[in-house]
This record gives structure tokens, C-alpha cells and sequence, in this order.
């Protein structure tokens, strides 16, 4: 297997509430292939998807039981070039209605970050690392 992730798929308790904190609050555009069930999100050389919860957890074959009220295992990272942008970004997130995890703050590897929640609760990390390059497509490249 390819070390590549080619989509993120987030199981969302509302698409429409999902879709208007992704679009409306951080500007985000659909993809023209989105459907009324499922929206795509162009990232670069990946994708997201928001997909109803209940629906994505019956596709996989997995065992529904509402919302988790706890840590899912899994946080989306958006890095960026400089401390000012992190937080510029973490005040837009919280203007659309996200959720202030961690503000933003130098951190113990050398960079700078902090983590929001979209409306269902995925973490987000928005980060500043000195470590990894940003093309300029937003790509990121971890150095080494």
C-alpha cells in the first residue's frame, strides 16, 4: 500500500449545518461532484467528504449509536506559514461557530498551534511549523 491518503471522509450528525460552517464560515467551496447526500471538498492533492454519521457508519458495516460524546481517535491537521496566519485562522473558526479545543500557543515540538471543533466535534489543529514546507498549492512536505 501507498503511503497516501486520497479522502477524508467526517460522519456528520447534520449536512446541512456541516456544510454552512465549512462553506459559509471558512469559506470552503464544494466540489461541482457533490451530491445531496454527500459534499466534496477539494484539499489540495486529497479530498473531504461530510457524509450523514449514521449513513457513512451503515457503509462501513459498523455499529451506530448516536453522536460520541468523547475523543474518536482521529484529529484533521491545516498547516500554515506563519503564527499570524494560526490565528487568524482559529478566530475564523470560532466566528463560524467552531469550538475552541486549545488556543493557539507555541508548542513543545517548535511550532505553534491550537485545535477547534467544526460543529461535530472533529478536531481540527491549525498549525505554524517550522519543520515541514507548504508548496504553493498549500501542499505539505515533511522535511527530512
Amino acid at each position: 500500500m501507498e503511503q497516501r491518503v486520497s479522502l477524508i471522509t467526517l460522519g456528520v450528525a447534520d449536512l446541512a449545518r456541516s456544510r454552512r460552517f465549512y462553506e459559509e464560515g471558512l469559506g470552503w467551496t464544494p466540489s461541482p461532484v457533490s451530491q445531496d447526500a454527500i459534499t466534496f471538498y477539494q484539499l489540495g492533492g486529497i479530498a473531504l467528504a461530510l457524509f450523514g454519521r449514521e449513513a457513512l457508519a451503515e457503509d462501513a458495516h459498523l455499529a451506530e449509536s448516536g453522536p460520541t460524546s468523547g475523543f474518536g481517535g482521529i484529529t484533521l491537521a491545516h498547516n500554515l506559514s506563519s503564527k499570524a496566519e494560526v490565528d487568524a485562522v482559529m478566530a475564523q473558526a470560532e466566528r463560524a461557530g467552531g469550538r475552541i479545543l486549545k488556543p493557539a500557543q507555541d508548542v513543545f515540538w517548535g511550532g505553534y498551534s491550537g485545535y477547534f471543533a467544526d460543529p461535530d466535534g472533529h478536531p481540527w489543529e491549525v498549525a505554524w511549523n517550522p519543520f515541514a514546507a507548504l508548496g504553493e498549492d498549500g501542499s505539505f512536505k515533511l522535511e527530512g
